[in-house]
């Protein structure tokens, strides 16, 4: 039998302190549909691996305690897949499924180190985060949207997050308002009109 494909493969994103374990920043996701095996007594579970602060707080403690002395990249915790790289004072992980490609999941923790690097071009440290935290939201957003990994190429994450946003409206500075524009553009639209009923649409 083949396993459920789907494009959710990350549960969380953390940004946490290396020293104590607070959080700096976090954002958990859930699964968007259950999966194939699942009753309606253990669904909510099966959505979300921690529901409330409580337990995300306790899965952080026990992450930055697995991981203050080690110098590896990815561990195995709470039947989970974790990533994680140290920058400073603070350390970032990419939580997945312990069935989800870990290759994948290291690309979206280096999109999100690279691009902060990129962003702030200094050392990412706590300060830095909490003093620019819509920057390092919205660069995350970027990355992951409801645990479906969108993009990691850290350049155009940065591009996507430090451009200033366009007008929705046209530029109105080429188009002719007078009198004589308009009818040069009534003249337009009914030659574009006759061409196509001619072509028969």
């Amino acid at each position: 039998m083949a396993p459920s494909m789907s494009l959710f493969s990350v549960n969380a994103i953390l940004i946490l302190n290396s020293d104590d374990g607070s959080r700096v920043f976090a954002k958990y996701y859930s699964t968007p549909h259950h999966t194939a095996g699942a009753t309606h007594t253990n669904a909510p579970t099966a959505q979300t691996p921690y529901p409330d602060v409580k337990s995300q707080k306790a899965f952080e403690k026990g992450l930055v305690e697995k991981t203050a002395k080690q110098t590896a990249d990815i561990i195995l915790y709470d039947n989970r897949i974790v990533l994680y790289k140290s920058e400073s004072d603070v350390m970032m992980y990419v939580v997945g499924g312990v069935d989800e490609n870990e290759i994948m999941l290291y690309n979206v923790i280096l999109a999100l180190r690279d691009s902060l690097h990129l962003l702030f071009k200094q050392s990412v440290d706590k300060r830095t985060i909490i003093e620019n935290y819509d920057l390092v939201s919205l660069a995350i957003d970027e990355i992951v949207d409801d645990g479906i990994i969108l993009e990691t190429d850290p350049t155009i994450i940065v591009q996507r997050v430090s451009k200033a946003p366009t007008q929705d409206v046209t530029q109105l500075k080429g188009i002719d308002l007078s009198e004589q524009g308009m009818n040069n553009l009534a003249q337009f639209g009914k030659a574009k009109l006759g061409d196509w009923l001619r072509q028969g649409l």
